[in-house]
C-alpha cells in the first residue's frame, strides 16, 4: 500500500505518523503543506497567503512532478492553519490520484481556519478533533487526536520525583498565553518548580500578534521560543514533570494533542477546556478543570495519578488513531 502523507513540519510529528505508517505497511512519501518553514514564509501564509501565491504555485508543481510517476492507494491531508494549497491545487491532486482514496483530519477548528471548509469535497473521507465542527457539519467524523509511543514509554516509568511540579509545552496563542501565566501564579505555592515553553512560529508572527492581541500588549520578547523543542527534549521534559498544563486555544473545542499526551504519558493535568469532563478517560484524580482559580482542597491535588482503564488508555495511541483512519 502507498501513501501520501502531507501535513505541516510541526515538532517532529511528521516523523512519528511516518515511522507508524511504515510499521503497518505503508510505503509512505511525506510532504510539508507549505513550501518553506522559514519565519518569513510561516508569517505569510498564517497572514495572507496570496502574497507569495507564486511561490507556492511553483512548490505545489514540484510535488505534482514526483506525485503524476506514482499511483497511491491512500492521499492523506492532516490540516491545520498552516496548509497553503489552494482549492485548485487540491483539485488538481484529486484529478491526478482519481482512484486514491482520500482522507483529510482537522487539527484545528474551523472557526480559526474556515478555508478547510472549501475542500472538504474532494476527500472521501474527513475527520476533525472538534466536536463543535463535528457537530455543525453532518460530513464529518469526531476523531481525537493521540499519542505516540515516546509519551506511553514515559507511562510506563512512574517515578515520585520529579524536576518539575508541572510543564506546558504550546504555541502561544493569545487566549492560551493568558491563561497559562495566570495558572503558574496561582500554583507557584503547591507547584513552585515550573517549565514553560512559550512557542512562536517566527518572530514575525509574534510581533504581529503582539500588535493585534490585547492579552500579548505586556508580554516580554525573552518569555518566548521561536525553534520547537526536539522530540528528545520533550521526552525528557514530559517524563520529569509531575503534571501537565494546558489551556484551549479561542475558538476551538476540540482536545489540544497536549491533552491526549498527558494521557500517554500518564501524567496529571490542569485544562481550561470544560468539554475534558466528557472523555471516558477522565477522573477527577487525574483532570483538574481550570476556571479562573486554583482550589488547592481538590482532590486532584490530594492524589496520586489514578490508573486508567486499559481499552480507554490504548484508544488514544497513535496506531490506533490510523488504523481508525485508515482502516475503516
Amino acid at each position: 500500500m502507498r501513501l501520501l502523507l502531507i501535513m505541516p513540519r510541526f515538532f517532529n510529528y511528521p516523523e512519528v505518523i511516518t515511522k507508524e505508517l511504515k510499521e503497518m505497511g505503508y510505503e509512505v512519501d511525506f510532504w510539508d503543506d507549505r513550501p518553506s518553514t522559514s519565519a518569513l514564509v510561516k508569517a505569510t501564509i498564517r497572514i495572507n497567503k496570496n502574497i507569495i501565491y507564486k511561490y507556492i504555485e511553483n512548490y505545489f508543481n514540484e510535488i505534482m512532478k514526483t506525485v503524476r510517476t506514482k499511483k497511491y492507494d491512500v492521499v492523506f491531508l492532516i490540516s491545520g492553519q498552516s496548509l497553503s494549497f489552494s482549492e485548485s491545487m487540491i483539485s488538481e491532486l484529486k484529478s491526478c490520484q482519481s482512484k486514491a482514496k482520500f482522507v483529510l483530519y482537522q487539527w484545528d477548528s474551523q472557526e480559526n481556519f474556515p478555508y478547510i471548509k472549501s475542500i472538504q469535497k474532494y476527500f472521501d473521507e474527513c475527520y476533525s478533533f472538534d466536536k463543535r465542527d463535528v457537530n455543525e457539519n453532518p460530513d464529518l467524523i469526531f476523531l481525537p487526536l493521540f499519542y505516540s509511543k515516546m509519551y506511553e514509554k514515559i507511562g510506563e516509568k512512574i517515578s515520585d520525583d520529579y524536576k518539575y511540579d508541572f510543564c506546558f509545552v504550546g504555541t502561544a496563542h493569545p487566549k492560551k498565553y493568558k491563561f497559562i501565566k495566570k495558572m503558574s501564579e496561582q500554583l507557584k505555592s503547591v507547584y513552585p518548580k515550573q517549565f514553560i515553553y512559550f512557542f512562536f512560529p517566527s518572530r514575525i508572527v509574534f510581533i504581529y500578534r503582539k500588535i493585534r492581541n490585547k492579552e500579548l500588549r505586556k508580554a516580554k520578547y525573552n518569555e518566548f521560543h521561536f525553534e520547537p523543542l526536539k522530540g528528545k527534549e520533550m521526552n525528557d521534559i514530559y517524563q520529569n514533570s509531575r503534571c501537565v498544563l494546558d489551556s484551549a486555544q479561542d475558538g476551538q473545542v476540540g482536545l489540544t494533542i497536549r491533552v491526549i499526551e498527558a494521557i500517554g504519558a500518564k501524567k496529571k493535568l490542569i485544562t481550561t477546556n470544560e468539554d475534558v469532563v466528557n472523555y471516558d478517560f477522565y477522573c477527577p484524580e487525574n483532570v483538574y478543570l481550570y476556571n479562573g482559580k486554583i482550589d488547592l482542597e481538590n482532590v486532584f491535588f490530594k492524589s496520586k495519578y489514578k490508573q486508567i482503564d486499559k481499552k480507554i488508555y490504548e484508544r488514544y495511541s497513535l496506531e490506533n488513531w490510523l488504523k481508525i483512519i485508515l482502516e475503516d
